[in-house]
């Protein structure tokens, strides 16, 4: 805590020095100014939370510096020392925030309980200023979901046009007579990669810097309001004023992404509409003008919904399944490159790629994928799931460094995750065999012990009718023969002592009941455990 203390005779200021206890007001620095003129230079530049000064002073008197900083610097607590018993002065300290007026000669007692009080006055209103920032953030934190919430909303439902009506005149100046609205959208899941990674791969980041950018804008005339639809991947504008001069808003805030982030986006504009009724068809109108946009179009950032969609050729990726499951399994990356080259020959020959066509490609891949893991690695595919959608997630259209869509780059993608997928199901079969040698191991380690196969599932995460199945594959009987075999091993070998009772034995290897064993003992073996004992002992 700093103290500043005004007086215009030096020998004040040293009794400052002297009487003050520094250490009990926790003040770690104290200024003096001869003058309210000079102090008013250092309150500026050190911002003293507690000021002692004099009334009478021949340049800038007590008075005058109590008058400016309850202009300037309300926040410090001010003491007065005078050696004149003025009531007038009295009064003007109150008048102007003092918080003590304090006569000379300086009692000391006085003075630090004078410090006290206004120490405790400034550290409690500071508290008080602090919350109201922490509240003030917090309003500016929920505000903007707050009315991402409530435009999505309205977007989907106008009859709630009447709640909010009189709250979007107030924030964002819709004119009370608007009659006619406009929904134009732009997709962050359809913008380049390089694009997110400025942002850390923070979707949060992105669509907070594309709101305010298209706010930029748009809130110069008050012309409407962009916002995050809440399905999380689109960001809406909302224009109500204007409409005739959309293309050129639009042509702008392009040149302002440019400029701040170094691309542009494509905006799928719906068309004016009667407010607030038909938003929800204006919206619609500019989901499908993206939806239906002609991909390989180069250079085209302003998208209307078409007359009529533009035709395209069927073209499936499942009739490619076949070679891709082998190349796939050959885990060659050379291999599954080949058998993706014919379905890219294709590709490259339509003459329209519509993002509908590449959601469904999408979907094929996700179905073989998923089908593959099911048949090739079971137990692993929700985990790679996990994986491939969030890669799926950072980019749905493959473009190039200038934002356009590239079927070389997608090429590159997608042969990227069929290798990616090729190396997870090699590794998942081979952790799955080695799984089972685990479990063959556990089993001769522990084959006293009451094993089960629902004991043993548990153990090692997998399920019984896996277990079964990979364990008959993998040594050519079921479980519990191989358990039976083992123990009939070792039992063998204990019945060569002719000093364990066959009890003992059966104990030995797992068995409590000993005609169990010995009926067990007798199927594997050609002979009750006595008579193997007769012969093995002679």
């Amino acid at each position: 805590m700093k103290l500043l203390v005004v007086d215009d005779e030096n020998h004040v200021r040293e009794a400052m020095r002297l009487l003050i206890d520094f250490e009990r007001h926790g003040i770690t620095t104290m200024l003096e100014a001869a003058d309210g003129n000079s102090a008013i230079g250092l309150i500026a530049e050190h911002k003293p939370e507690i000021i002692v000064t004099d009334m009478m002073m021949p340049s800038g008197s007590g008075a005058q510096l109590l008058e400016w900083l309850y202009a300037n610097a309300p926040e410090s607590k001010t003491i007065v020392i005078s050696g004149h018993d003025d009531f007038s002065l009295v009064r003007h300290t109150v008048q102007y925030g003092g918080t003590d007026y304090i006569l000379k000669p300086i009692d000391p007692g006085q003075l630090n309980a004078a410090i006290a009080k206004a120490r405790a006055a400034w550290l409690r209103e500071e508290n008080e200023r602090r919350q109201e920032r922490e509240r003030r953030i917090e309003i500016n934190e929920i505000k903007p979901v707050f009315w991402d919430k409530e435009l999505s909303a309205l977007l989907q439902d106008p009859g709630r046009f009447r709640q909010v009506a009189a709250r979007l005149q107030k924030e964002f100046g819709l004119p009370p007579d608007a009659a006619h609205a406009q929904v134009v959208t732009t997709r962050m899941d359809m913008m380049e990669k390089k694009l997110k990674e400025r942002f850390g791969m923070s979707q949060e980041l992105l669509a907070f810097s594309l709101v305010n950018i298209c706010n930029e804008y748009l809130q110069r005339g008050r012309g409407g309001v962009a916002f995050r639809y809440w399905d999380g991947s689109e960001i809406v504008l909302l224009l109500w004023s204007g409409l005739n001069r959309t293309t050129a808003l639009l042509e702008q805030i392009n040149e302002g992404m440019a400029a701040t982030l170094r691309t542009r986006l494509h905006f799928g504009i719906g068309s004016a509409r009667p407010l607030p009724g038909e938003l929800p068809l204006s919206h619609q109108e500019a989901q499908a003008a993206l939806q239906h946009r002609n991909l390989l179009v180069k250079h085209v950032w302003l998208h209307r919904p078409p007359e009529q969609a533009a035709p395209v050729r069927p073209l499936s990726l499942t009739e490619y399944e076949g070679q891709l499951l082998l190349a796939v399994r050959s885990g060659s990356a050379e291999h599954i490159q080949a058998a993706l080259s014919p379905w890219f020959e294709a590709v490259r020959r339509l003459q329209v790629i519509r993002m509908d066509q590449i959601e469904r490609w999408r979907e094929e891949f996700t179905v073989m994928r998923r089908a593959w893991l099911r048949q090739l690695a079971p137990g692993s595919d929700a985990l790679a799931d996990m994986r491939f959608e969030e890669e799926d997630r950072e980019t749905i259209v493959a473009l190039d460094e200038n934002g356009q869509f590239s079927v070389t780059r997608w090429q590159q993608q997608l042969t990227d995750r069929f290798v990616k997928l090729s190396a997870l199901l090699l590794q998942a079969q081979q952790r799955e065999g080695s799984s089972i040698h685990d479990i063959a191991k556990y089993i001769e380690t522990h084959y006293r012990e009451d094993l089960s196969l629902q004991d043993i599932a548990a153990k090692f995460f997998l399920s019984r009718e896996y277990i079964s199945r990979k364990f008959k594959q993998e040594f050519g009987v079921n479980l519990s023969d191989f358990l039976t075999d083992i123990r009939m091993q070792k039992a063998r070998l204990l019945l060569a002592n002719p000093n364990l009772r066959i009890v003992d034995v059966a104990d030995a290897v797992g068995y409590q009941d000993e005609k169990y064993f010995s009926k067990v003992f007798k199927k594997a073996c050609g002979s009750s455990p006595a008579e193997y004992r007769k012969q093995a002992v002679k």
